[in-house]
């Protein structure tokens, strides 16, 4: 019998069948894993890479036919990573308030950052740098705590001979289903590399990227999530990956509605570009950045903001500049930030809203000078204290319109004085008396025929 089992096994293996998925786990047992994603609220994106000499984009430079493949991989000579700090980095990410940080372990281009021995496309063998510029970086991650880990990678790598797909226009080197044993020589390779980043730096988070041009199948997202499983049971994985992720990323752009995921985040630029482009000058401010975090936050999601360090490892002033004062900001009103859950329906106040955990401190973030006092309509738990946060000031506020035999709530009205106002986001902290209830219906009209 024991035979058998193992002839069956090594038939299936030379077959190519696919591995079955990571075990299940109860409702409660993710919530758990993903705790620490769902308080995290704002993470750090990094892209760097031989594209970092800020002439082209990452990857599609040449998938797109902007640059021919071998000028962009002549970018290689340029990346020297001779100013690289990444104590600096990281202490720079600390002071920003986030809880986590990702960095692009490898994007489509195959470019790695650490000393992979699956392939030869690397920081270590084929840049200026010479080096291994991952391990640093993960190094004082761990040493200055604070930040979960997390590593991107691609699934495509288009400059390869074994993977079929170049360039956006054009025929595919092959088709996987006529040469499997091309294809199945390309997940091999892009499974040792896993491993390698498995093996070495344990991330908290594997944040995918490239899953549209196969199918789950085709790619074993099942058998990659498994095998990850397997050595760190509480990783967490981004929607990346064909159906088999933890959390859905929406890009460059904040929901309109929350998505249907309990756990989300959205990935944003600084300015319009992922890696570092020269010729990019358009930033957002830090009031743009920070509304996008707080109406993030108010759907109980987070925001993963990004840097594009240049070749040299340095980082534009303008990024410096946002990510510290994001941190100031946060650290002043760091009770209204970590950590909190999604806030009330919109419509019920002009302003974006989070609640305590326990739900009984509704707090609003406006960006704007009320004319005259913030309107909260709807709210049937009742009001016993409202204060400032950052300051401790206690507002007076009013109800109208409490008619006992009415279904339909009063309207609370808070005076918020000039003296009071953050000069960019300022933070109410409305104390009720046992957990937020709301009425959401049409009103009510009163009627004597009983």
């Amino acid at each position: 019998m024991k035979r058998y089992l193992l002839l069956t096994l090594v038939i299936s293996f030379l077959a190519g069948c696919k591995t079955p998925p990571p075990p299940q786990e109860t409702p409660e047992e993710k919530t758990a894993r993903m705790e620490w994603f769902s308080q995290a609220k704002l993470g750090i994106f990094i892209h760097w890479g031989i594209y970092s000499r800020g002439d082209w984009s990452e990857s599609w430079a040449f998938h797109n036919g902007t640059v021919s493949m071998e000028d962009y991989f002549a970018q290689e000579a340029d990346f020297t990573a001779a100013s690289y700090d990444p104590a600096a980095w990281v202490q720079l990410i600390r002071e920003s308030g986030a809880r986590y940080t990702v960095i692009t372990s490898k994007h489509h281009d195959g470019f790695a950052l650490w000393d992979t021995e699956a392939g030869d496309v690397s920081a270590v063998r084929s840049s200026a740098a010479g080096r291994d510029v991952l391990t640093p970086f993960v190094e004082e991650v761990r040493r200055q705590g604070g930040l979960r880990l997390g590593l991107y990678f691609s699934l495509i790598d288009w400059p390869r001979e074994d993977y079929p797909n170049v360039f956006r226009s054009g025929p595919a080197r092959y088709d996987i289903h006529r040469e499997p044993e091309r294809w199945k020589h390309f997940l091999e390779f892009n499974s040792a590399q896993l491993k390698e980043l498995q093996e070495a730096y344990n991330p908290d988070l594997f944040w995918f990227d490239g899953d549209w041009e196969f199918s789950s199948d085709e790619w074993d997202a099942p058998g990659i999530v498994r095998r990850l499983r397997e050595a760190n049971p509480a990783v967490i994985v981004n929607s990346r990956i064909a159906g088999s992720g933890d959390y859905d990323t929406p890009e460059l752009g904040v929901p309109v509605s929350r998505p249907v995921s309990p756990w989300w985040e959205t990935c944003m630029t600084i300015n319009d570009s992922w890696g570092f482009r020269k010729g990019d000058t358009d930033f957002k401010s830090f009031d743009t950045i920070l509304r996008m975090l707080v109406d993030c936050m108010s759907m109980g999601g987070n925001l993963l903001l990004d840097i594009g360090p240049r070749a040299d490892g340095t980082i534009p002033e303008e990024e410096v500049a946002v990510l510290r004062e994001l941190g100031r900001w946060i650290d002043s009103h760091s009770e209204a930030v970590y950590p909190t859950r999604a806030g009330i329906p919109a419509g019920h106040v002009q302003a974006y809203t989070t609640l305590n955990q326990r739900g009984d401190v509704l707090y609003l973030y406006f960006p704007y000078a009320p004319n005259e006092s913030l309107e909260i309509k709807g709210l049937k738990s009742k009001i016993q204290r409202v204060r400032v946060v950052g300051e401790e000031k206690e507002l007076e506020w009013k109800q109208y319109n409490d008619i006992d035999w009415s279904a339909t709530p009063g309207v609370y009205y808070i005076e918020v004085p000039a003296d009071v106002l953050d000069p960019h986001m300022t933070v109410l902290a409305v104390e009720l008396d046992g957990p937020a209830t709301l009425y959401e219906g049409a009103g009510q009209v009163i009627s004597f025929n009983e």
